[in-house]
């Protein structure tokens, strides 16, 4: 199995931002991080003013030097093309490469990531740089990775000015065609917005009331595209000139503005940064989802967790650090979950500047810091189970994500404005989690023969294509669970008519009358016979054809109805829930599990995360205990590699403690 780059074992270390200190410096810094095990640094992330001093001046001597020290030392570099921050004298040189807000406010040098994605000034200069880049280093020994940019979309991920309402009309007649045909589709007739040539369209910028949800849909759609075309005219230049060396650029968990379908299609390898809050007691489940959607973005093969925090970040209202188990625990539950390297935000802690307060692998107090200590055992963790690297995670559960119907469903004017994917996601997540099922994320139109059951949090945008994708999965034999307000729009956010769900009635065998959005801080109690809990957020009218009910609303308007239902299509069946019941989603996801046959990688106590590993011998078993007490587990017989000791039947684990067990296994299959 082939692992992210062609450092063996599982890669640990950080950003290392060398610029910010005295030459002199870096040899301690290299020393340092030989002793704690680190083998993998990131470079030059936003190094452009240094590289660049000037239109036509370069500056490469500095980074020669380093790139041969950590080379000297034995450590492999993520170099980044630096393009993330363009410098004063480009942006003073072109005022029009800021960026501009929805009303008319250009943006102003001074912080980071100061430039429209449409400005080729911009993607000129940057590409200009990267080249610089990949043919100056493509040769090093140092260099095992190419870093494009730096979390696309984090402070800019759209911008109102002329040259983007240009690149959006281009990119508008790539998608219609013609004028008459965007008019079809963003439904003009309404209000009197019909167009009659391009010129006429300009972006969704500040209007005196409700902007066509249609154009505003296919904004967002651009403004991904934007930021992916700036990405790809970097990696086009590193494709050609920077060698053999994979690219990757950092994403940002499960981040809506962007499409990671569409771009992970586009890496050589799945980055992420990650900063769950050590103040949310089930911030591990939320990282755990994110990091299952990274390893499913390039079908389970292994990626890499670029960023994450030491301790305590800087830009929270609160900065909570992590107790030194918690800190360890984290990361180990990343490579849990198909990482193969665990990367950090920062190597050194910065004396200045807007993260001088943000932790690091060596804090500010040096050596002498718990923190050190704390950076030299994670290394030491990790150089013991570096031979998990390359192995996969088999799931049977499948979860359908879709960007598209994402931003559809959080435009204004629905029934309510309290939906939001991600926490409708997260919740019937968090209820899987609980039951320690593997689960991958799939987009519209994967295949999904190996799953025995797929999960539809919500899907408020359904083409045709996906419904008859959906219908012939439970016509085959497939177990699907639905989640109310799906298969509402087309992919022009046009209503299905006929009665909603109208793409899914077969499979789902219901009729969506009316739909009953529950006012804030209300509640409607739903009767699963005996065991009676409670809606929030959304209910509806359901009227059932070929379904049967499986629960029913016990209070309020819709007394009597049924709430959730269960139909048989072919050969399989499916559930449609009308209604957002939080944790207790998990009532439905227990008949559904059952009927589809899908066990959990162990039975183990609440608060206990399972998850399995398997290479090509071996089945390497994670048990990560997020509980504060002292746990007793079942578990197979194998050796846990933290601690080099046979395990056999059970095993006690301390509060946020893991065990990393090897034992044999059947290798799965590549796909």
């Amino acid at each position: 199995m082939k692992g992210p780059t062609r450092v063996p074992g599982l890669l640990y270390g950080g950003d290392y931002n060398p610029e910010q200190w005295p030459e002199d410096v870096w040899a301690e810094d290299a020393r340092l991080m030989k002793e704690a095990g680190v083998n993998l640094v990131t470079l030059g992330v936003f190094s452009w003013a240094r590289l660049q001093p000037g239109p036509d001046a370069w500056d490469f001597g500095w980074l020669d030097r380093l790139l041969d020290l950590l080379d000297a030392h034995g450590i492999a570099v993520d170099l980044a093309t630096a393009t993330a921050s363009p410098p004063a004298w480009l942006v003073r040189a072109h005022p029009e490469v800021l960026p501009v807000t929805a009303d008319g406010v250009r943006l102003e040098f001074g912080s980071r990531q100061h430039y429209c994605p449409s400005s080729p000034v911009y993607r000129d200069a940057a590409t200009r740089l990267a080249r610089e880049v990949a043919e100056r280093y493509r040769d090093h020994p140092a260099v095992v990775l190419w870093h494009v940019h730096n979390e696309y979309g984090d402070h800019v991920t759209e911008c109102f000015c002329a040259e983007s309402a240009a690149d959006f009309r281009g990119w508008l007649r790539d998608r219609y065609g013609d004028v008459a045909a965007l008019n079809r589709a963003w439904a003009t007739d309404f209000w009197s917005q019909r167009y009659g040539r391009w010129d006429e369209i300009e972006p969704p910028r500040t209007a005196p009331g409700p902007v066509n949800p249609t154009q505003l849909l296919d904004w967002r759609r651009f403004c991904s595209d934007a930021l992916l075309a700036c990405y790809l005219a970097e990696k086009a230049v590193l494709d050609e000139a920077g060698g053999d060396i994979p690219v990757t650029t950092n994403f940002m968990s499960m981040f809506k503005p962007l499409d990671y379908w569409t771009w992970a299609a586009h890496e050589d390898v799945v980055s992420d940064d990650a900063y769950p809050d050590p103040a949310d007691p089930v911030a591990h489940v939320g990282a755990a989802m994110n990091y299952d959607l990274m390893r499913s973005l390039k079908g389970g093969r292994p990626w890499l967790l670029m960023e994450q925090a030491p301790s305590a970040v800087s830009w929270r209202p609160v900065n909570v650090p992590k107790p030194p188990a918690l800190s360890r625990l984290w990361s180990l539950q990343a490579v849990a979950r198909g990482a193969d390297g665990v990367l950090h935000f920062q190597w050194r802690a910065s004396r200045a500047g807007a993260e001088k307060y943000h932790s690091a692998l060596l804090p500010h107090r040096g050596t002498g810091s718990p923190q050190w200590a704390r950076t030299v055992r994670l290394g030491g963790d990790l150089a013991r189970i570096a031979e998990v690297a390359g192995a996969r995670i088999a799931a049977d559960v499948a979860v359908v994500l879709d960007w598209d119907s994402w931003w559809a469903l959080e435009l204004d004017d629905h029934p309510s404005s309290r939906l939001r994917l991600k926490e409708l996601v997260l919740s019937w997540y968090g209820a899987a989690h609980a039951r320690n099922l593997t689960i991958d994320f799939v987009p519209p139109g994967a295949d999904l023969d190996r799953y025995r059951l797929v999960l539809l949090p919500n899907l408020y945008l359904t083409t045709g294509a996906t419904a008859a994708w959906l219908t012939s999965y439970v016509a085959g034999g497939g177990r699907l669970v639905c989640g109310f307000f799906s298969g509402i729009v087309d992919e022009h956010d046009h209503v299905h008519l006929g009665g909603y769900p109208a793409p899914l009635r077969d499979a789902l065998g219901v009729v969506v009358d009316e739909f009953w959005p529950i006012a804030d801080d209300s509640a409607v109690d739903v009767a699963f016979g005996d065991r009676v809990t409670s809606a929030t957020l959304w209910s509806e009218w359901l009227e059932p054809g070929t379904a049967e009910p499986v629960a029913v609303y016990g209070s309020g308007p819709l007394t009597g109805r049924p709430a959730v239902t269960r139909n048989a299509h072919g050969a399989g069946r499916a559930w449609y829930v009308s209604c957002h019941l939080g944790e207790d989603i998990g009532l439905v996801l227990d008949e559904a599990l059952a009927d589809a046959g899908v066990r959990p990688v162990l039975d183990v106590p609440a608060g206990v995360e399972a998850t399995r590993r398997d290479g090509p011998g071996a089945s390497y078993v994670f048990l990560l205990n997020h509980r504060a007490a002292e746990t007793d587990l079942p578990v197979p017989d194998g050796v846990d590699l933290l601690t080099g000791t046979a395990v056999r039947g059970t095993l006690r684990l301390a509060p946020l403690g893991a065990a990393v067990l090897r034992t044999t296994s059947t290798p799965i299959p590549e796909r």
